[in-house]
């Protein structure tokens, strides 16, 4: 149909849920103030990571988003969508005349990156304009798609601290640790924007990737020139169109081909065992070495069978083969110029498994690095941290109203009452209700005000935020 984008639009009044385009007639009448805010009610993980909502706000609601066309373009398709004309033209068109198309919001957020326990207030909505107070909600939609950057962030971040431990307990120290776990899911993804936003998030705790729509995405919405970095790598379709008889010739091109710095091959087309023992370790023994001595890494990539059982035999071979030496903390390394990467199976659940197994054998983490694709940007929804957006006061007829909502069929349900701050206590943070929070002590900071942006977080920033305390503990004490 001419006029309606196939698979998406720029205009800001269709990017809501249906229902929502009725509900400026629900409220009582003399509404005034709406204010709704955003948290993690529980889920998976006890902390998460704050992400994201830069992305959204620059991408959708920064600047002059109402136009007269966008108006009719949506008043003609909800009236086709609900058969009748249901839609706020008169509450649109006072926005484009009164704010020049700039939405009357006032969103605060704590800062990205932020690690905050799960059940606080992570972000607010109100209406700046008392006749817009059925503006704030008309968002929710959009403003609640942060769970994904912020879901993506959070699982990533706790599977650095996994791997972050092992080192600290069998490395000589973290320097390796930003390039432990790589992102491979570009493909898995559900779109090149779904793959951008959240490659983009795992990039907040680790800068190795081969989603190059994460480094678009950070260096167009969070300043970063280049926040993620990737080395030459073989797939199986450039080692097995060598065919099975001729694969030490595809390993030998690799090494020839990428002479010094790191190179990764997949090996296991065939017979992953006889890649280690008798290709790398007899027949191209000596270019493995000789690569070495221009500051060559070979980082062999086992792609089948069961991680801990694969990486613990792979590292077996190559140290018979080529010799280990012992780190300060008691553990064996392989030569500098060959490494592991496991890239199948992984995930949270999975990394624990594969380290101990390490670590049980005496094996450095060093030694390996991890590859993860739609465990770490796939295998995730909204209820993995239980994320929620819920109206918790506004203002009727002149009066203050402290709005919740309690099921008695789920009380894990219950949402919070009033205007709410966020506060650091001794014990960690807490979300203080119905107005009781001072002030003074808020880490909420307002980000968007009537349309601009008053907050810009560099990349930088929000890794910052988001490191870890052991990370941050081992650089004060260097």
């Amino acid at each position: 149909m001419a006029g309606f984008p196939a698979g998406g639009t720029d205009n800001i009044l269709l990017v809501t849920d249906s229902y929502k385009v009725t509900h400026h007639m629900q409220y009582p009448p003399n509404t005034t103030t709406v204010y709704s805010y955003f948290e993690s009610r529980g889920g998976k993980f006890p902390n998460t990571v704050f992400f994201g909502l830069q992305y959204i706000l620059k991408r959708w609601l920064t600047g002059q988003v109402i136009t007269l066309a966008k108006i009719e373009e949506a008043k003609e398709l909800y009236t086709r969508h609900f058969g009748k004309d249901l839609f706020n033209e008169e509450g649109w068109k006072y926005i484009l005349e009164h704010h020049n198309g700039y939405l009357p919001l006032r969103i605060k957020a704590v800062p990205e990156g932020s690690v905050i326990p799960y059940k606080n207030v992570l972000m607010t909505v109100e209406n700046t304009d008392p006749k817009c107070f059925w503006l704030t909600n008309y968002f929710e939609t959009l403003l609640v798609q942060v769970w994904y950057p912020m879901t993506v962030a959070t699982n990533s971040r706790y599977q650095k601290e996994i791997i972050a431990s092992y080192l600290d307990e069998t490395a000589d120290n973290l320097a390796g640790l930003p390039f432990k776990l790589h992102d491979f899911g570009f493909r898995g993804s559900t779109s090149v924007e779904s793959a951008g936003i959240g490659g983009m998030s795992h990039l907040v705790n680790f800068m190795g990737t081969d989603t190059i729509a994460s480094i678009t995405t950070a260096r167009t919405y969070y300043g970063c020139p280049m926040a993620g970095f990737s080395i030459p790598a073989a797939e199986h379709s450039t080692i097995t169109t060598w065919g099975k008889d001729d694969e030490v010739a595809a390993f030998r091109n690799m090494l020839e081909r990428f002479p010094d710095g790191l190179m990764a091959c997949v090996s296991d087309s065939y017979d992953i065992w006889n890649a280690c023992e008798n290709v790398w370790g007899k027949e191209l023994k000596e270019l493995v070495i000789a690569r070495g001595k221009h500051n060559g890494t070979l980082v062999v990539r086992p792609d089948s069978g069961d991680p801990p059982e694969v990486v613990i035999k792979v590292l077996n071979i190559f140290g018979a083969i080529f010799g280990t030496s012992e780190n300060s903390k008691g553990y064996k390394m392989l030569p500098p110029y060959l490494r592991v990467i496991q890239g199948d199976g992984i995930s949270y659940e999975t990394l624990e498994s594969i380290l101990s197994r390490m670590k049980e054998n005496k094996w450095s983490a060093e030694n390996l690095a991890f590859g993860s694709g739609g465990a770490l940007l796939q295998r995730l929804n909204r209820d993995t941290q239980k994320c929620a957006f819920k109206c918790s006061f506004a203002v009727v007829d002149g009066k203050q109203v402290n709005v919740f909502k309690d099921p008695i069929t789920d009380h894990g349900k219950k949402s919070k009452k009033g205007r709410l701050t966020l506060e650091k206590t001794k014990d960690g943070y807490a979300t203080m209700e119905e107005g009781h929070g001072d002030p003074k002590k808020d880490l909420l900071v307002t980000v968007f005000e009537n349309g601009k942006l008053l907050k810009d977080y560099s990349f930088d920033e929000v890794r910052q935020n988001a490191e870890l305390d052991l990370v941050k503990q081992r650089k004060s004490s260097q």
